[in-house]
């Protein structure tokens, strides 16, 4: 085993966008920056939170929101004739 071309395992600190900051050991080499920490992620805190990055929640209501039924436009093409 080679140890010079072994990544340095050192103490890195990890900073989230709530405001908690602890430290690990990784061989990234430089501090990092998370979005979700268990703070503040919501299965661990039990809280329900909507994390919306750039319109996403929206886009996926739109998809999958409430849609008329096949029957439901049926009725309202054949009131339209009427």
């Amino acid at each position: 085993m080679q140890y010079d071309k072994q990544p340095k395992y050192e103490e890195v600190k990890v900073t989230c966008s709530c405001g908690n900051s602890f430290s690990i050991r990784s061989t990234v080499g430089r501090d990092l920056h998370l979005e979700i920490c268990s703070k503040c992620h919501p299965f661990f805190t039990g809280q329900q939170k909507m994390v919306d990055t750039a319109g996403r929640v929206e886009r996926f209501r739109a998809k999958y929101g409430k849609k008329k039924s096949k029957e439901t436009k049926k009725d309202e093409t054949s009131e339209d004739k009427s």
